[in-house]
């Protein structure tokens, strides 16, 4: 198992950047650095006290302008756990797991709080609606990092998204508070390998965007994550309207991922939670 940073870094991204001395052994870096999702869970609870102790860690992420739009519900209820499981059969983990959160966008609070202290709310437009999808993905990856430093796994459910009407309903969402993702969790209950990504050099750029070198960088990374994620030839995605790709890396699978619309009724779900998106 790796052991310092440079080892984890290599093992994500193929090489590792020259890390300062003095972080090899960094506890938290190497945490971030070893994310695994995990999907599988040991029969074993979650104490209440704990799951408090992280959700209030995870809302001290930062907030945009200090507006705390975000909120998270805890689904416990069987019949609700599963309709998430109905509507999302292929992640029958959802109903496994011991704990099961979703994680809104919160623009109502806002909004009450406008009305209760007067001021009008001015910014009726697709900004608020983006500011508090951030603040509700930051407070997830500060939820995540915090549950894993405890010794928990976690998998977010961005699907929840498919079913954003139906769900929301389910869980009493008001206007302006809407789903952004869900995240099953528990003790992880088998091992998992880190997921490689794509190398720095595809995702991070000086001063302008420049992608000129993608073809080169996206057939390295195919091939680097096939070496230790291989896909199984029968789980090739719509082999009826592609054909069957003898080698079927990463980028091919997103490619074909994409292909298929998803979620193209989540602007008119997001507009009758009473946001204008213009």
């Amino acid at each position: 198992m790796a052991e310092t940073l440079s080892e984890l870094l290599r093992e994500r991204y193929g090489r590792s950047p020259s890390v300062p001395e003095g972080l090899e052994s960094s506890p938290e870096l190497r945490a971030i650095a070893a994310h695994r999702s995990h999907r599988r869970f040991a029969d074993r609870p979650v104490p209440d006290a704990l799951l408090d102790t992280l959700l209030a860690c995870a809302f001290a992420a930062p907030s945009k302008s200090d507006l705390q739009q975000s909120c998270v519900i805890d689904v416990r209820e069987p019949s609700l756990r599963a309709l998430f499981v109905e509507l999302i059969p292929s992640m029958a983990w959802i109903g496994e797991a011991p704990v099961f959160l979703v994680f809104c966008g919160e623009n109502r609070r806002i909004r009450r709080i406008c009305e209760m202290r007067g001021p009008a709310f001015a910014n009726d437009h697709l900004d608020s609606f983006f500011n508090a999808s951030v603040d509700a993905a930051l407070v997830m990856m500060s939820f995540i990092h915090a549950a894993e430093a405890a010794g928990l796994g976690c998998c977010p459910v961005s699907a929840v998204r498919i079913h954003a009407r139906r769900l929301s309903d389910a869980m009493g969402l008001p206007a302006h508070v809407f789903p952004v993702a869900g995240l099953a969790l528990g003790y992880p209950g088998q091992a998992r390998k880190i997921t490689p990504r794509l190398g720095l050099a595809a995702s991070v750029h000086r001063d302008r965007y420049d992608d000129s070198r993608l073809p080169e960088l996206l057939d390295e990374y195919d091939r680097r994550r096939d070496a230790v994620l291989p896909l199984a030839p029968d789980k090739q995605r719509r082999p009826d309207q592609f054909g069957v790709a003898a080698f079927y890396g990463w980028s091919e699978d997103k490619a074909r991922q994409v292909a298929v619309r998803e979620r193209g009724d989540f602007g008119a779900f997001a507009r009758d939670q009473g946001f204008s998106l213009d």
